[in-house]
């Protein structure tokens, strides 16, 4: 990681809150495409390939993980997008052990951020579909973090990768994140919105610290899903809420984590037309 990029890391880790510098200008490439994705794309591509060929050396680690998320913030803000994190001294309260993040999921962009503003404090790794992994160039990358990959065929086997493998990633003090949505959609369904992850942490004892996300800045598309529309008038939101115990069943907090999410989103406008995402 360059000089400029640790230096405005080691700030956002100084602050319980961060957001997009209020003078940061669109790149004038970006407005030569006239509010195309062209522009956006393009450097995502050159970003993943810079980052597959570190990985298929076996050069991905911690810090390139970080790089990487780094230069996707930089991707979205240069394209306009102005990006909002609050809570990040809810991980620092729990910085000395692992925990499960829950959150819902909205687009790829969330798991392109969420390293950034995790990783100063405490490893991490994500509960991905198993058929990433062979993903062309993306695939190097996501073998190379270590995740715990699901068939999203079979549920109870899934449910058993993730209890055998979670526990084991959590008891050698690397972080997990679930997203309880599932697949990626901008619409928050709180009844397809799963248990998984309090189950984990309940059988692991360990905190569920909550995340709502709100990244519909970048859009899913209906064949390529990661090449969807750029919105450059969404705003990026992740708001991390306070680490939790699991108590009795989980039920209840798996509520509270349902609420936390509506409620952030309504607090941030979101109020996503299906037919236009």
């Amino acid at each position: 990681m360059d000089l400029d990029k640790k230096i405005k890391l080691d700030k956002i880790m100084e602050k319980t809150e961060f957001s997009t510098d209020v003078g940061r200008k669109r790149k004038f490439l970006d407005k030569l495409f006239l509010g195309t994705r062209v522009y956006f794309v393009i450097r995502y591509a050159l970003i993943i390939l810079k980052m597959s060929i570190k990985a298929k050396k076996g050069n991905y680690g911690v810090e390139e993980f970080k790089q990487h998320s780094m230069l996707v913030l930089d991707l979205v803000e240069d394209c306009g997008g102005k990006v909002k994190i609050e809570g990040l001294d809810n991980i620092w309260a729990c910085k000395d052990e692992p925990v499960v993040f829950v959150g819902n999921h909205m687009s790829t962009l969330e798991t392109q951020l969420l390293p950034l503003f995790i990783l100063p404090v405490k490893n991490l790794t994500f509960v991905i579909k198993r058929s990433l992994l062979t993903f062309p160039f993306f695939g190097h990358i996501m073998r190379a973090t270590n995740p715990i990959a699901v068939t999203r065929i079979n549920p109870r086997e899934d449910l058993k990768i993730v209890m055998d493998e979670g526990i084991e990633k959590l008891k050698n003090g690397i972080s997990v994140i679930i997203f309880q949505q599932g697949s990626r959609n901008p619409v928050f369904n709180p009844e397809t919105f799963s248990s998984l992850g309090i189950k984990l942490a309940q059988k692991a004892k360990c905190k569920v610290v909550p995340i709502a996300l709100k990244t519909d800045f970048w859009g899913n598309a209906k064949l390529v899903r990661d090449l969807g529309p750029i919105r450059r008038s969404e705003e990026v939101h992740i708001s991390f809420g306070k680490p939790v115990e699991v108590v009795g069943n989980g039920k209840e907090l798996n509520q509270e984590i349902i609420k936390f999410i509506q409620e952030k989103l309504e607090e941030w406008g979101h109020n996503p037309d299906p037919n236009s995402l």
